[in-house]
């Protein structure tokens, strides 16, 4: 095993270029307009079926007296604001973070009139404060779910000592201590936040993910219209060959009519000639389009490492490249965008960070087809070593003591995996720098 573990490759100037277009047009702000209309009006129908089938088992099942047409206009109201959105505004809409603080703010308002008339905090469905929280947890702005969250809080507190009495036994009375409330509140208030601090965290995390995986897309799919130009090459010579035909046949005839002693019948003779050359052209485009270039298409690991490694070369550290596999025959490898956008990014990032020299070393056997990428840098910090590979995690700063984005990396990561390729990395073991180690079962990559 070779003295090396990988960093947290940053963004180039080129990828922060494109990720920053590409999340200007194309990705959400993570912290407004990702909650539904409908998705608030489910819940709150929800919650009124909820409240109804509980109001009439305690009035009509145990028997308990309480306010009961108070408790049905409180449930009412909720049906008449989920009918007026309905009808008056698209379900399918993403809402503010002002609507959507207004509407689960009258949810908490109406559930704390509910359990004012049922016992206030004595009530068992006082844990339902935590709903609204939660749910502004996964979606909206943190000022705002603050506010959200101040409001459950006062009104909660609140019905510690302003409360209609508990629906009890009527030749009974049931009085919790103060202390006691005041420990049920605590623990509401401890366990808002916690499960609104966990729902916040899971969310954010699936965000960055998802835009992470979308950037991916975004450059992935960038690269292949490169690779497909020789498609569009072929489609151009078809369209082309057509009106070629037409003044082929042109100039034939009016090199025959004008003939060939004149300066016109010359000219004439000599588009037909280039007329001819580009037909030519086109036909071998169009063959080579719908063919494929076998040249072009495979490419040996040696030449392979010098081409991802070339633009970089005189940028101020030595890279030292070689290939071998004793004994082995040597790999014809299919050229893929995702493989040489993939290896020139790390590559890239290693020509950033390394002081003076970055290795390329490939090697294979008659299983497997390995590459190493090494270079005498910093590293990374190991704090955030158990979180390397993952989108937006970074720890180093080129030698110009700029960092990146930290999703140059993920990005490469995800390309060569796409292409059946595993990739380890981390810090050197005896010597400064990091390392990235790549490999793939030989019959993934191998031109047949």
């Amino acid at each position: 095993m070779p003295d090396f573990i990988p960093d947290p490759a940053q963004l180039s100037e080129r990828e922060q270029s494109e990720a920053g277009a590409f999340a200007r047009h194309s990705v959400t702000p993570y912290s407004a307009g990702r909650l539904r209309r409908s998705t608030l009006v489910a819940l709150r129908w929800g919650a009124v079926i909820g409240q109804g089938i509980a109001l009439a088992i305690v009035s009509l099942g145990l028997g308990f007296d309480y306010p009961v047409m108070p408790a049905v206009m409180a449930v009412a109201a909720s049906i008449i604001l989920n009918l007026v959105i309905t009808f008056t505004a698209p379900l399918d809409r993403r809402v503010s973070d002002y609507e959507a603080l207004a509407q689960l703010g009258y949810d908490a308002l109406q559930l704390a009139a509910l359990l004012w008339l049922t016992g206030g905090m004595e009530n068992p469905f006082a844990l339902l404060f935590i709903a609204p929280v939660v749910t502004g947890a996964t979606t909206l702005r943190k000022r705002v779910l603050f506010t959200l969250a101040g409001l459950t809080g006062l009104l909660s507190f609140a019905l510690l000592s302003y409360a209609q009495p508990l629906p009890w036994y009527p030749d009974q009375q049931f009085e919790l201590p103060g202390v006691f409330k005041i420990g049920m509140w605590v623990a509401l208030m401890t366990g808002m936040a916690f499960t609104s601090l966990y729902a916040w965290r899971a969310s954010l995390e699936s965000r960055r993910m998802s835009d992470a995986l979308a950037a991916t897309e975004a450059v992935l799919s960038h690269e292949q219209k490169l690779a497909a130009l020789g498609g569009l090459a072929a489609a151009a010579a078809h369209e082309l060959g057509t009106p070629l035909a037409t003044i082929q046949v042109t100039a034939k005839e009016m090199a025959l009519e004008l003939g060939g002693d004149t300066p016109l019948g010359e000219d004439a003779r000599l588009m037909l000639s280039q007329a001819k050359r580009c037909r030519d052209i086109l036909q071998q485009l169009a063959r080579r389009g719908d063919e494929g270039d076998k040249i072009h298409d495979t490419i040996d690991l040696q030449t392979l490492l010098d081409e991802v490694a070339a633009p970089f070369f005189g940028f101020g550290a030595e890279i030292d490249i070689s290939a071998d596999g004793p004994g082995v025959l040597p790999p014809n490898l299919r050229r893929q965008a995702e493989l040489i956008y993939g290896l020139t990014n790390i590559v890239e990032n290693a020509v950033d960070f390394a002081s003076e020299t970055v290795s390329l070393t490939g090697r294979w056997d008659a299983d497997y087809i390995y590459v190493d990428i090494l270079d005498d840098g910093p590293g990374f910090d190991p704090g955030i070593k158990s979180k390397l590979g993952e989108p937006y995690v970074s720890s180093r700063t080129d030698k110009s003591g700029a960092g990146g984005l930290g999703l140059g990396f993920f990005i490469s990561k995800t390309l060569i995996e796409r292409t059946g390729g595993t990739v380890d990395f981390g810090n050197r073991r005896k010597n400064p720098g990091a390392f990235v180690r790549i490999r793939w079962p030989r019959a993934r990559i191998e031109a047949l």
